[in-house]
């Protein structure tokens, strides 16, 4: 458990320097709301981690793997990976704009790849480190220790950057540059745990020639080069046709074309590639095909596909929400000191006792029972931001607000753990759950970068109001799911 917390604070401090930190460090550099909320596309990689999992799964690092065992070589080179991405982070000013606020996004990527590729090592490590009926306790664990680092990368940074004297309407990008190099140094609390703790047993699997190995990562490489490629020379493409006078709803389903064009490209060309022979037909099945067949297997087509629905939606309310809610608050005029203290520290905390509540209800209800009203609480809380930005700027109701809010996250967030746990085939540990957190934060990252947009459009009280109806198609999933499907009493 204690090792679960450490990791879970290495895992919890990079995602706000990717979302909330980062949007009002780039909000003080002058660079515009729309372009804020696109940075929250950096994080994609947390949405298509189950691309690259069976490599985690399978494939060896040379040198590392044999110093340090499957799991902890990658995940060592995941946490390097964070360290690299943030002090490359520190070393660029946004305010310049052109090519600088370029290469702050290509780190920003690279901050969200490396960062998804540590989720989904200790998301493995934990479920193989333990039986289903410890699987609560170091849930709750990790999610204790996720929120204690998002506190030190939420409210620490915002602490750090108004100490060192960046403000709103004073931007200095040496306090945000000094910011982001500790919280690179913070990250040697995960390596330092990584170094120490236990390779957990697992299943043997199938061992591959370093050969095979170049091999498939070749395919991967080729793969995500496709993606790369297709999806800029289309945003290109649009930008000379269209410029911006889509509006928010046409961008959207333009940008929905081009996410499946592009994932279409990497598919064939992986495709074609394995057929050219790159790679062994059978290893490249081993790796991609297989996990996701096990899993239909198990449940049924008809049942499996419930699941994913559930899972792609299930936090659709919080996430569209959460991406532009540092930027409300400012908008309302607080300060980055009272929203370190509402909503990053207190708002944190709060999170924790809603998580804690939700592990040890979900061992008395059932966990079906524990998403069920979770999911009814993130749609219903959603309705009172509508309250606090008809209001204004109000302290005492700003900490109510949050308090519901993420008692509401924190409850939903242990139980769909557990739940998610409870669907993965232990020889296929990390693929099959990088899928699902993959599918969970698919779509709901992908509206959130129009989240600017759509507060042009409909004003922050519609915009509340549309994220609190996203939850309603979540809760008829929860009751369809539960007619269906019979989670263990023990996780």
């Amino acid at each position: 458990m204690l090792t679960l917390a450490l990791l879970g604070f290495s895992a919890g401090l990079p995602i706000l320097l990717i979302f909330s930190s980062l949007s009002l460090w780039l909000l003080e550099a002058g660079v515009e709301r729309k372009a804020v909320t696109f940075f929250s596309w950096a994080a994609l990689g947390y949405s298509f981690k189950f691309v690259w999992a069976p490599l985690v799964d399978r494939m060896p690092l040379p040198v590392l793997t044999g110093w340090l065992g499957q799991r902890r070589s990658w995940l060592l080179l995941a946490q390097l990976g964070v360290v690299v991405a943030l002090l490359g982070m520190a070393s660029v000013d946004p305010a310049q704009g052109g090519t600088s606020l370029v290469f702050m996004a290509a780190l920003a990527v690279l901050l969200g790849f490396s960062s998804a590729t540590q989720d989904v090592v200790i998301d493995a490590y934990r479920i193989e480190s333990a039986p289903p009926s410890l699987q609560p306790l170091l849930s709750s664990a990790y999610i204790g220790g996720y929120r204690v680092g998002m506190i030190v990368a939420g409210a620490g940074a915002l602490y750090l950057a108004s100490y060192w004297g960046s403000a709103k309407d004073a931007y200095l990008y040496s306090a945000w540059q000094q910011t982001y190099a500790v919280m690179a140094a913070a990250m040697a609390i995960g390596i330092l745990t990584n170094l120490f703790m236990p390779e957990p047993e697992r299943p043997e699997a199938e061992r591959w020639s370093a050969e095979g190995n170049v091999r498939l990562f070749a395919v991967f490489a080729g793969g995500v080069g496709a993606f790369v490629a297709v999806f800029f020379w289309l945003g290109e493409w649009a930008q000379a046709l269209w410029g911006g006078a889509l509006g928010p709803l046409g961008s959207l389903l333009w940008e929905t074309v081009r996410m499946l064009t592009a994932l279409s490209a990497a598919g064939a060309l992986g495709w074609l590639l394995v057929h050219w022979g790159v790679a062994q037909a059978s290893v490249a099945r081993q790796t991609w095909v297989v996990p996701i067949q096990d899993f239909f297997a198990r449940y049924g087509a008809r049942t499996a596909w419930l699941l994913l629905a559930l899972i792609g939606l299930y936090r659709i309310s919080d996430i569209v929400l959460g991406v532009i809610s540092n930027v409300f608050y400012a908008d309302l005029g607080y300060s980055k000191i009272e929203i370190a203290n509402a909503v990053k520290t207190y708002g944190v905390v709060i999170g924790i006792v809603g998580g804690l509540l939700g592990g040890i209800l979900a061992t008395r209800w059932g966990v079906m029972r524990c998403l069920f009203w979770g999911a009814v609480m993130a749609a219903l809380t959603n309705l009172a931001f509508v309250v606090l930005a008809e209001v204004g700027y109000s302290l005492p109701l700003l900490y109510a607000v949050v308090s519901a809010d993420n008692l509401a996250a924190g409850f939903a967030s242990a139980a769909f753990v557990g739940f998610l746990s409870s669907l993965v085939n232990v020889s296929f540990t990390a693929t099959q759950y990088a899928l699902f957190s993959s599918l969970m934060t698919l779509l709901p990252k992908t509206l959130g970068g129009y989240s600017g947009g759509m507060v042009d459009t409909l004003g922050y009280p519609g915009f509340f109001v549309l994220t609190a109806l996203m939850g309603l198609p979540v809760i008829a999933l929860v009751v369809l799911a539960g007619r269906h499907v019979a989670i263990k009493d023990a996780i």
